[in-house]
């Protein structure tokens, strides 16, 4: 341990501590525009290149940024002398003397780091003015936008593309007015290796990153009379969302949300959580097929698309061993203008189909050409969880307020095991549960696959199924994604299936979900939520979802069928 005074205040620290981190301890809040840390999920960003946190520490001549430096033994720090207010304010002036007014129209406008620094700090004037930056804003994804003109150079993006998820999608270039983060030679988003899984936008303080939005596109279809808007919402939605009405993190708004979404005017309000046990019932049938003739093992999970493009980008080779099931956003999508469509007697090209996402990957997932039905994409529009929120403020429904409806049906009936596909760990535990009752023929009394579960990189389990131990493993986040593929390369693998999540922690801590001040803590309460739904479900196993059985006995035949393959499934290449 270190001891050392801060502000005269006495303090004791492990060593290696940052002085940042050791002013936490006494609730001296420095602040800081590029730092970052996210230890929990495996990210920590100490390039210090803002200065924003620089302080005083005596017996130095210089300020020293306080994210970047350890504290020392008998060490005296202090955070508010006039000289260090004078330096954050002239600092803070500096980055704002390169950057965008435009705030009121801007994507991120009041989630801005910056535009609240600048409040804070009661910047009111353009103190310094002269050359500016110009970069051309980058639209080339049908995901991700790029406006290099708001980069601040954080670098927090190039540290979770880097060392956090290990794509290497982004580096930086050039020196002062020419400084820019972007994806190897300049090249547009759309010709990098980028896998749109859209962890860059959730840690980039300004709007030099941003979803590409759906929102008129949504409104344009709802306001059609010619057409029937059909809307799906993911499980990761229900327990984010209420955080943009001021609830806490983790709260359950399952029925407020169905009500809302009909007061926005849409035909139909469907659950993707039954997309989910429909995943669970083909990819279950393909595990045990798979485990059976022992081929094509371990068989990898593919509801991320992020993580599919992963593989696809970073282990060619090894595109045989994903599973072949669409996502449950896809499935869903196909069940509306198929299934659905039909039933209800509409013509498949008057069916708008709109999914809510907590997943900026998924916007890239919908215009993908083989997730077509009928000659029309599955899924038309994605809208991300902020999208929604904005939505929903802009006709003033306040979720607060909302009373508890149900979805609709055919397609609204879901289990608990469909509802724990949000959280890392929970696709897995999810087939599990059906798989063991498939391969045994016995009952599953405790569904509860706990070793799976947590947030820990990787997770591992054995299922002991008839006599055959079946070696199960978890990774969550890219970075832990490699080190599980890396070992399948080498053949040192033991595992016969794994469940891959692009983003650390799962669906709940996607791309488009609300942005939040402390990232670890908001990620466990939302996985608390998804797993107290999934405890209060009567129904927690996919194969017992009546819907789900009544839609196979009414239209697609059997898991693994002919007509269940031909539009559930895809081939990757």
């Amino acid at each position: 341990m270190v001891n050392l005074l801060i502000d005269k205040q006495p303090v004791s620290v492990p060593e290696g501590t940052t002085i940042l981190d050791a002013a936490k301890k006494l609730n001296v809040r420095i602040p800081s525009l590029c730092y970052l840390n996210l230890e929990e999920l495996n990210m920590v960003n100490k390039v210090a290149s803002c200065r924003i946190c620089v302080v005083e520490v005596e017996g130095r001549r210089n300020l020293a940024p306080s994210c970047a430096t350890p504290v020392s033994e008998g060490m005296k720090i202090t955070t508010n002398s006039r000289r260090v207010l004078f330096a954050r304010r002239r600092l803070l002036q500096l980055i704002l003397s390169n950057h965008p007014f435009n705030c009121l129209i801007c994507a991120k406008s009041t989630d801005c780091e910056l535009q609240r620094l600048a409040w804070e700090f009661g910047i009111n004037t353009q103190r310094y003015e002269g050359e500016r930056s110009s970069h051309a804003i980058d639209k080339s994804s049908s995901a991700l936008k790029r406006d290099p003109e708001k980069c601040i150079m954080c670098r927090r993006c190039e540290t979770m593309c880097n060392e956090v998820q290990t794509v290497h999608a982004l580096t930086a270039f050039g020196r002062g007015f020419d400084a820019i983060v972007a994806p190897a030679e300049m090249k547009p988003l759309v010709e990098s290796n980028c896998v749109y899984c859209g962890q860059c936008v959730s840690v980039c303080p300004t709007a030099a990153l941003t979803g590409v939005g759906y929102i008129q596109d949504t409104w344009a279809a709802i306001f059609n009379p010619a057409k029937k808007v059909v809307v799906q919402v993911a499980p990761a939605v229900r327990v984010a969302i209420g955080e943009e009405f001021g609830m806490p993190a983790g709260q359950i708004v399952t029925g407020q949300l169905a009500a809302g979404l009909r007061r926005m005017g849409f035909d139909a309000v469907f659950d993707t959580t039954f997309g989910a046990d429909l995943t669970v019932m083909e990819e279950a049938h393909e595990i045990i097929e798979r485990i059976t003739k022992n081929e094509k093992l371990p068989i990898l999970t593919s509801c991320c698309p992020g993580w599919i493009n992963f593989i696809k980008y970073h282990f060619p080779k090894l595109m045989y061993m994903p599973s072949s099931c669409k996502s449950p956003q896809q499935m869903t999508g196909t069940m509306i203008k198929t299934f659905y469509a039909q039933k209800m007697g509409y013509k498949v090209e008057d069916v708008v189909s709109i999914s809510v996402m907590p997943c900026i990957a998924k916007k890239y997932e919908a215009g993908l050409p083989d997730h077509q039905s009928n000659g029309t994409y599955d899924v038309d529009f994605v809208i991300t969880t902020r999208e929604l929120a904005k939505m929903l403020k802009e006709v003033g429904v306040d979720l607060r307020y909302m009373p508890n409806e149900e979805f609709d049906n055919p397609m609204g009936e879901s289990t608990g095991a469909g509802v724990i596909f949000g959280a890392t760990g929970g696709v897995l535990e999810a087939a599990l549960r059906t798989v063991y009752e498939e391969m045994t023929g016995q009952i599953l009394e405790n569904v509860d696959f706990t070793a799976v579960r947590g947030l820990e990189g990787v997770r591992e389990a054995s299922v002991d199924v008839n006599g055959r131990t079946v070696n199960v493993a978890v990774a969550s986040g890219l970075g832990n994604a490699r080190k599980i593929l890396e070992k399948i390369e080498r053949g040192t693998s033991k595992y016969d299936v794994i469940e891959i999540m692009a983003c650390p922690g799962g669906c709940v801590n996607g791309g488009g979900q609300p942005y939040c001040a402390d990232r670890v803590e908001t990620v466990k309460q939302r996985i608390a939520g998804l797993y107290e739904i999934d405890r209060g479900q009567e129904v927690r196993k996919s194969h017992k979802n009546i819907s789900v059985i009544k839609l196979y006995e009414e239209f697609l035949g059997k898991p693994g069928g002919h007509k269940a393959h031909e539009l559930l499934h895809v081939s990757y290449t």
